[in-house]
């Protein structure tokens, strides 16, 4: 009963602000009537986008109070009113989608933020009397209280679906993001492609022309001199073994053979127990590579096998931490992955490539990173990557 009243009563206060929020619209429904009356007779026109900016923080207000009690964001998209000269601002101001739909909002809340509130209300008697004294003394579940944070969600979501924009905008802010992370792909790819040369060129390539050379003075000098003939044998040997490790490494580098053999969750522990911290893997909902049981997609393990690289990479050589901790998590349609160290903190995206090109990788997976560290620690990267498994 304890956890029912809790409830109610947080419901009560959204339900509340609600009301108060309605008594605010009618202020605001005399001042853009007002706006728009001195924009016709020309010489107030520029009340109009000011008052379309006090709409805005009005509408934003609410889009919060909403994603607070939902869990979720509610998003805004709006042309800017500060650009320009003052006909480019009222003209902004008036043909603005966003306008119209934070108006029709505004008048849609003078009803339902006051009936929601009226109606909570009369529950709050009836549910002391049914609830408090007949479901307690019956035993029984509590009956009318809890209708309280239905209504309180019910407000939240009508909020939701008033204030979201449309779905033609939604598509286009959904385009513009998919070409920003198609560029940042093929901005990662062609790094990553240039790195493998590189590596090829000044590791893997110069001990093949060494121990070609060597090969070629071991063979001049076989008749001769036997013994120097061996030499330059071994020592080609020892320059064929470290063509061999460059290869190897240029090949981690693209896909890492440990998580064909062991799976994501064996290859972040190799990569734990070869980091230099003392790290802690947790595992939810993911099998080993030696164990039955669903795997995300190739390319998705990848990503984030790359992520844990680079994090625990950062954490060895910058954060002067001693410990780290690796947090890989299943979820409904993606796959979560977070770092953790406790050093020194003041991580910066823009002082090396890692953190960049890490982003850049998730992107390209419409994926999500969020990065925390401030002065003094901890640093935590919080990693979504969405997968079917």
């Amino acid at each position: 009963m304890r956890q029912v009243l809790r409830s109610a009563v947080r419901a009560s206060f959204h339900l509340v602000a609600g009301a108060g929020l309605s008594l605010v619209c009618y202020l605001m429904i005399g001042l853009m009537l007002l706006a728009a009356t001195a924009t016709a007779f020309v010489i107030g026109a520029g009340m109009l986008p000011e008052t379309v900016r006090v709409l805005r923080g009005l509408a934003g207000f609410e889009r919060r109070r909403a994603a607070a009690w939902l869990g979720s964001p509610v998003p805004e998209k709006y042309l800017p009113l500060d650009q320009g000269s003052l006909l480019e601002r009222v003209q902004a101001a008036v043909t603005d989608p966003g306008t119209y739909r934070d108006l029709r909002w505004l008048a849609a809340q003078l009803l339902y933020g006051l009936v929601l509130c009226y109606v909570a209300m009369v529950l709050w008697p009836l549910g002391l009397l049914v609830d408090g004294v007949w479901c307690r003394l019956a035993r029984r579940p509590a009956v009318l209280l809890p209708r309280l944070t239905e209504l309180a969600t019910l407000q939240a979501r009508i909020s939701r679906l008033l204030l979201l924009p449309s779905p033609s905008t939604r598509l286009s802010e959904r385009v513009d993001q998919l070409a920003a992370t198609r560029a940042g792909a093929v901005a990662a790819h062609g790094a990553e492609l240039r790195r493998i040369e590189r590596d090829l060129h000044d590791g893997a390539q110069a001990h093949l022309v060494a121990l070609s050379m060597r090969l070629g003075l071991a063979r001049r000098a076989y008749d001769q001199d036997p013994t120097a003939a061996r030499t330059l044998l071994d020592t080609a040997q020892d320059q064929a073994e470290e063509a061999l490790a460059e290869l190897r490494h240029v090949v981690r580098g693209i896909h890492p053979p440990v998580l064909t053999d062991r799976g994501l969750v064996g290859a972040v522990r190799a990569l734990a127990a070869g980091s230099g911290l003392e790290v802690s893997v947790v595992t939810q909902g993911l099998a080993d590579g030696h164990e039955d049981g669903a795997r995300a997609p190739a390319a998705v393990e990848a990503a984030a096998y790359f992520v844990v690289a680079e994090s625990l990479t950062n954490a060895a050589k910058h954060s002067g931490a001693d410990r780290a901790a690796v947090e890989l998590r299943r979820a409904d349609g993606a796959l979560r992955v977070r770092v953790r160290d406790e050093g020194r903190g003041g991580a910066d995206e823009n002082a090396g490539t890692g953190l960049l090109g890490v982003r850049r990788r998730v992107a390209a997976l419409d994926g999500s990173v969020r990065l925390t560290s401030p002065s003094g620690g901890p640093t935590v990267v919080d990693v979504e990557l969405p997968c079917v498994w």
